[in-house]
Formats: C-alpha cells, sequence, structure tokens
C-alpha cells in the first residue's frame, strides 16, 4: 500500500524535526511540520518524556499513515549519539503505541534520494525540496526541513516497492 500521509522525524535531545508529508499523485505537499525543542536545563529523563509527548501529540493531531525516521550513525561522540538513540526510542514507542509502521533511514540514503548527492549540504537538500520537487511550505529551520526529507525519501522508497511488487505480477 502507498503511504499518503508520512510523519518524518530527525530525532534529537535538544530539537526534534517533525513533518507530515502527504502525497496524493507525484507531487509531495508539506501539511505541518515544526521543530520541537526541550530546555537545556531539563533533566534527560523528563527531556525524553516531552519528546514522548510531542510526538504523540504530533500523531493524534495529523494522522499520518506512517513514520519515516532518519537512523543515528555512530561517530565519534557517543555520548551524543547515546542520548538520540533514547530519544529515537521514545519517538518509536510513541509511533508503536498509535500502532503505525515504521521505516528507517540512514542519512546518507535520504540524501540520495532528495538530492541525488550523499554529502549534500542543508541547503541543498532545502532547494531540492523546494526547487526539484516543487514542494511549497519547506521550512527555513534545518530540522523541521530534514523531516520533510525524510519523509520525501521514505514515500519514494514506498512508491518504489510498490511498483516492483505491481511489476512482479
Amino acid at each position: 500500500m502507498f503511504d499518503y500521509a508520512v510523519l518524518g522525524v530527525d530525532p534529537g535531545t535538544a530539537a526534534v524535526g517533525l513533518a507530515v508529508v502527504e502525497s496524493a499523485g507525484t507531487t509531495p505537499s508539506v501539511r505541518w511540520a515544526a521543530t520541537y525543542r526541550t530546555p537545556s536545563g531539563l533533566a534527560g529523563p523528563d527531556r525524553l518524556r516531552r519528546i514522548h509527548d510531542a510526538v504523540r501529540e504530533a500523531i493524534a493531531r495529523h494522522r499520518p499513515t506512517a513514520m519515516a525516521i532518519e537512523r543515528l550513525m555512530w561517530g565519534r561522540n557517543t555520548q551524543s549519539a547515546m542520548d538520540v538513540s533514547r530519544a529515537t526510542g521514545v519517538i518509536l514507542l510513541a509511533a508503536a503505541e498509535a500502532g503505525l509502521p515504521v521505516e528507517e533511514y540512514p542519512p546518507l540514503q535520504v540524501k540520495m534520494a532528495v538530492t541525488g548527492v550523499g554529502n549534500a549540504s542543508k541547503e541543498s537538500i532545502h532547494r531540492s525540496l523546494t526547487r526539484v520537487f516543487g514542494m511549497k511550505g519547506v521550512p527555513a529551520e534545518p530540522d523541521a526541513a530534514d523531516a520533510v526529507a525524510v519523509a520525501v525519501c521514505h514515500l519514494q522508497h514506498a512508491r518504489m516497492r510498490r511498483v516492483t511488487r505491481e511489476a512482479a505480477r
């Protein structure tokens, strides 16, 4: 089944990019996008609770049919990676509670799907979403724009999976 409305998520603990992108044909459109920020002085568990609540609220309000989340890539800063992985866990929990199917995409795959270049800059991603895809309402804020890109990546992959299944029949 083709996913009509996808909640794209760019996970983090200080800022979480959220965007609902829908596609009724060949051109995706931004239904809603925002960056949810947690207060820096808040204890880790309280930040996670707030992230979980924000994602649950986004799901309840915008009724997506699927969630696409950017997969964490481990780097040198293991503490930061652990924090983002915890945030990813509560985001996945919110999706599971709502019965939403979830797909994870690594940053390279998202960039390739949106720009055709694996090391694309945030500016290139935004430009591609607005010019190549013709999307209106792509937020200027980087975390929310990244969430739009994750959702667009998912819509493209869902379309390819559907075409492949139909061709196999």
